[in-house]
């Protein structure tokens, strides 16, 4: 299946749309639960394949540079690379839905900036077209939380296409490393009865 060559149209209206107004940053989550719900249905990396729009992006990106990237280092696809990046994802989801919580509970002010890896606040004047006044800041607070997740994943994916091949990112994504997981497991779960049986 190949990846549907415009889809990195969708990528750049999520961030358009999140500089009009930061809480269409909660679309991001389609971008986690969707490729779920095809991975469960069709048990193959069907949104990896075909359906990405980060990925089309840096397809598109790929095509368009005159210098030849540098080949992907083996760790990336064999190491345990994967797995840290992975590990960083939920931590960083775990920290959003925290610290949402505790917004919700008034434990802690909103954080209504962005921040690159977690750490790192992004003090720029952010761009808003409008705001929603009646909007809780709990939910702005989360949606900033998605956006700066999204713009910490996209802007490490841009520099490793540029340094190396396109889809770089694509070998330690944590959707990647999810779908591969999962569709070991199946695999194992589909074997297993013809392997007692045998015996």
């Amino acid at each position: 299946m190949k990846n549907h060559k415009d889809l990195y149209v969708i990528t750049l209206a999520f961030f358009g749309l999140s500089f009009v107004n930061i809480h269409f940053a909660l679309l991001g989550l389609l971008c986690m639960f969707l490729p779920m719900y095809l991975l469960k249905r069709d048990t193959k990396k069907t949104w990896c394949q075909g359906y990405c729009p980060r990925s089309s992006l840096y397809m598109t990106l790929g095509k368009k540079r005159k210098k030849k990237g540098l080949p992907t280092p083996l760790s990336f696809i064999k190491g345990n690379l994967k797995n840290v990046v992975l590990g960083y994802f939920f931590i960083s989801l775990t920290i959003a839905l925290l610290s949402t919580i505790q917004v919700v509970r008034g434990a802690m002010a909103p954080m209504l900036i962005p921040r690159f890896l977690i750490l790192i606040p992004i003090t720029l004047p952010f761009p808003q077209l409008f705001t929603l006044s009646a909007a809780p800041l709990w939910l702005t607070h989360f949606a900033f939380r998605l956006f700066s997740m999204m713009m910490t994943t996209t802007l490490l994916g841009l520099t490793l296409s540029y340094v190396y091949k396109p889809r770089t990112w694509c070998t330690i994504c944590p959707i990647n490393t999810v779908s591969d997981l999962y569709i070991l497991d199946q695999k194992s779960k589909t074997f297993q009865p013809a392997k007692n049986k045998a015996s």
